[in-house]
């Protein structure tokens, strides 16, 4: 039930985002999926939507989810219309995400939505080239990974997020809220 959840999740957070920002093509996208995650986890202990991301040239890629553009489940497709545009004269090509379905924020909560809301404004009007250079602020849990592990494509351990001292607090946070949700059902 719980992965039913983050996918769901994770496709009103992609409708979200394709909606209410402007140039949202594949690089923009995963950049606003890794922070609405990273900064989510880094107030909560959990991430928005489940994904892992790794940390590729470009910035953080969440590689499942790269690789489903390229062959989408069955309700990727349902609910996007994804089509590949050649751009920089035919040599490199766009995903354009275009929404079949309303977006819904029945399984968000108010801290999720907001910080939806949050990035989409923020980064509005942001293209690809923006949204790569904010990913590689020395420091954040990319360049930690990349450049000073100079760990090439490994996956970015969400504690990162968090500065070392806060760890321990915020996975206490997280436990907690787990035990009370199993409680409860």
């Amino acid at each position: 039930m719980l992965i039913m959840h983050d996918r769901e999740k994770l496709l009103q957070a992609i409708n979200f985002f394709v909606r209410n920002t402007k140039k949202c093509g594949k690089t923009k996208l995963f950049k606003l999926l890794y922070f609405l995650d990273f900064e989510h986890f880094k107030a909560t202990g959990r991430s928005v939507t489940g994904l892992t991301y790794n940390a590729w040239p470009m910035g953080p890629v969440p590689v499942s989810l790269y690789n489903e553009f390229e062959a989408p489940e069955p309700d990727m497709a349902r609910a996007f219309d994804l089509e590949w545009t050649p751009i920089r004269n035919n040599t490199e090509r766009m995903l354009r995400v275009t929404p079949k379905l309303e977006f819904s924020d029945r399984h968000f909560t108010a801290r999720e939505l907001t910080l939806l809301e949050d990035l989409a404004k923020e980064f509005k009007a942001s293209d690809s080239d923006d949204m790569i250079e904010a990913t590689h602020l020395e420091n954040k849990p990319w360049d930690k990974i990349y450049n000073k592990e100079n760990n090439k494509r490994a996956s970015i351990p969400y504690e990162l997020a968090v500065r070392p001292d806060e760890v321990d607090d915020v996975m206490r946070v997280a436990k907690n809220r787990e035990e009370l949700l199993r409680r409860l059902r």
